[in-house]
């Protein structure tokens, strides 16, 4: 497997959603959701698959936001979709196929430009893959927003990588103080991002909604 620094933020996706959102706040409805856990016999084999396994409801109870009415759209993701967050797509392309990409989905939940939260859940061929994606998105965050990062937080799973930004800069993209979190789990790699009114509270929004998450997805 080819290791490569991503060039790419998929936690930075979060915020840049947050000035569309500003203006569909007018137009767009919540997504109620339910809760829809299933037993796990097998591994998703399409991002389809994923989607029922994806966490429908925050315990924060704020309201989901439709995929389709954001930019670029929430919901399923190939690894074509990934790569067009990067500056060189075609370089993203190969560099994900190293990881061993297979395909992810995202979520988002929020009321404006805060509190706002992202889920982003990527499968994997191998669990060293999950790894290596979630360790370098980790490390790429910490250099692009220039925040705190914490190599195995206490009480979160040791495959975990947490990133506090406190004090943003104003040219990083972000409204507010933010936490991030990445973690493999199994031949998944699973992220949550938060913006809240303190470090504390996103910290927290990330911590829950990270346990609600792992405990979703088949046994490591």
């Amino acid at each position: 497997m080819t290791r490569g620094r991503r060039r790419s933020s998929r936690g930075a996706v979060l915020f840049a959603v947050l000035p569309c959102l500003v203006s569909l706040l007018g137009c767009i409805r919540a997504v109620d959701g339910v809760p829809t856990a299933r037993p796990v016999e097998s591994l998703p084999a399409s991002a389809e698959e994923l989607e029922p396994l994806i966490v429908t409801d925050l315990p924060s109870g704020l309201p989901r936001l439709p995929d389709e009415e954001l930019d670029p759209p929430a919901g399923a993701k190939r690894a074509e979709d990934v790569a067009g967050y990067a500056d060189d797509p075609a370089r993203e392309r190969d560099v994900l196929e190293g990881y061993g990409y297979r395909h992810g989905w995202e979520r988002f939940w929020g009321n404006g430009s805060a509190p706002m939260t992202g889920v982003f859940v990527d499968q994997f061929d191998t669990r060293a893959g999950a790894g290596a994606y979630a360790e370098d998105l980790a490390r790429n965050d910490a250099e692009h927003y220039d925040g705190v990062l914490v190599e195995d937080p206490p009480h979160l799973p040791g495959s975990c990588h947490l990133l506090t930004v406190e004090d943003p800069r104003p040219d990083a993209g972000l409204t507010g103080p933010a936490a991030l979190v990445w973690c493999s789990h199994g031949v998944f790699s699973v992220g949550v991002t938060a913006v809240g009114s303190s470090v504390d509270d996103a910290e927290q929004e990330v911590r829950t909604v990270l346990d609600e998450q792992l405990e979703r997805l088949p046994p490591r």
